[in-house]
């Protein structure tokens, strides 16, 4: 009966001054939420950056001749071939696809004018690896591959450049010496902004179609794709052992993947989330600051009241948790309140989002919002609680 005494008392003290406890809640409403949309955003900004670099290609490893061996006259030995990529299909096991790239400059003409073009020379799985979207019509069969067939596809820039006005499936185009029958149109499905061999004017054609017109069997970049995350670091190393024992001592490969560049966009984001978090948890202290003024306005108003309860046989304890609980009540529902707008808001805002873009809400960060929220009301409401539970109440009746 005393503690529902006590939550009765300080439920009616807060019904009492609606307008002073709406405010002193608003804080505490803006300190919660913003701990939620941070978290948020944090998750929904990681998600999307690893999203864009794994859509470069899942699971991917590459690798190129860096340094020749000590005998210069024989570097072309070193070149990675497409029995190399065979090698790395065959004997790897966790390689479920590998693909090879080779690329020389050309030029296309134009309306008479001469257009710089970047001609990639590609094996069949390179499409599968690196996700490309065909746009219109297909990408290279087999038959394509063995037969060298001399067909292309063109980026979606080089079409609209070429043929901007016609469907370019089926025409012809001149690069350089070569006539090349278009069967594609693709696009990257993440833009490489010209950080891989694909360019914003590209034709890409067979491999060995390119090789044959180049009079030099490599391939300038090989690619290999593991078939799970957890082995890639696997697939790296054995790339580089194969690569090493099919060539001459002392060359030197690169064998990279993207899993480094995928950590560092783990710690970026965890670095941003922290100090993010930081500045919630100033939003809340600063909101407690508020709840102590308060509070202790309050006490001074209340005075006489608590010495009125104190003299009907209130013990300091009471008094102490009648306070405590305003406090508490102050936070708890200033918490539910910007927790649920934290909630809303990414649920409002998913129409006007990227169709590929999904914003995740963490229950971690509800709890600890809410949990954050009803500490700060209670450390800084236990001061002006600890304050009236020790007012005398002769002096209390007397003060004026």
């Amino acid at each position: 009966m005393i503690h529902a005494e006590t939550w009765r008392v300080a439920l009616d003290a807060l019904r009492a001054d609606k307008v002073k406890a709406a405010l002193t809640t608003l804080g505490v409403v803006i300190g919660s939420a913003c701990i939620v949309l941070v978290v948020t955003v944090a998750l929904t900004g990681k998600r999307y950056v690893i999203a864009q670099i794994e859509a470069v290609g899942s699971n991917l490893v590459y690798a190129e001749l860096q340094r020749a061996g000590p005998t210069p006259t024989s570097a072309l030995s070193d070149e990675i071939t497409l029995a190399d990529m065979a090698a790395v299909r065959a004997l790897i096991p966790q390689v479920v696809e590998v693909a090879g790239t080779r690329e020389i400059s050309m030029t296309v003409v134009v309306e008479g004018v001469e257009r710089p073009v970047n001609l990639v020379g590609v094996t069949e799985g390179f499409q599968r690896i690196r996700n490309l979207v065909i746009l219109r019509g297909r990408f290279f069969d087999p038959d394509d591959m063995v037969s060298r067939s001399k067909v292309c596809l063109l980026t979606e820039e080089l079409a609209r450049v070429v043929f901007p006005s016609d469907d370019p499936i089926g025409k012809q185009v001149r690069v350089g010496e070569l006539s090349f029958s278009v069967i594609g149109v693709f696009r990257e499905r993440v833009a490489t902004f010209g950080a891989s061999e694909i360019q914003r004017e590209s034709a890409i054609v067979p491999i060995l179609l390119l090789n044959n017109y180049t009079g030099q069997e490599f391939i300038r970049t090989l690619y290999a794709q593991a078939a799970r995350p957890e082995d890639v670091g696997t697939v790296t190393r054995q790339v580089e052992i194969v690569l090493r024992s099919r060539h001459r001592a002392g060359t030197v490969y690169q064998v990279q993947n993207l899993t480094s560049i995928l950590e560092a966009v783990g710690k970026i984001s965890m670095a941003l989330t922290i100090i993010l978090v930081v500045i919630g948890f100033i939003a809340l202290v600063i909101s407690g600051v508020g709840i102590m003024n308060i509070m202790l306005v309050t006490v001074t108003e209340r005075t006489r009241e608590i010495g009125l309860r104190k003299a009907i046989g209130a013990r300091p304890r009471e008094i102490l948790y009648q306070f405590l609980i305003e406090a508490l009540v102050i936070s708890a529902c200033g918490a539910i309140a910007g927790i649920l707008i934290a909630v809303s808001i990414p649920i409002l805002a998913r129409p006007f989002l990227p169709m590929n873009l999904t914003v995740p809400v963490s229950w971690l960060s509800i709890i600890l919002a809410f949990c954050v929220s009803c500490f700060t009301g209670i450390l800084f409401g236990y001061l002006p609680a600890s304050r009236a539970a020790k007012l005398l109440p002769t002096e209390a009746l007397r003060y004026e």
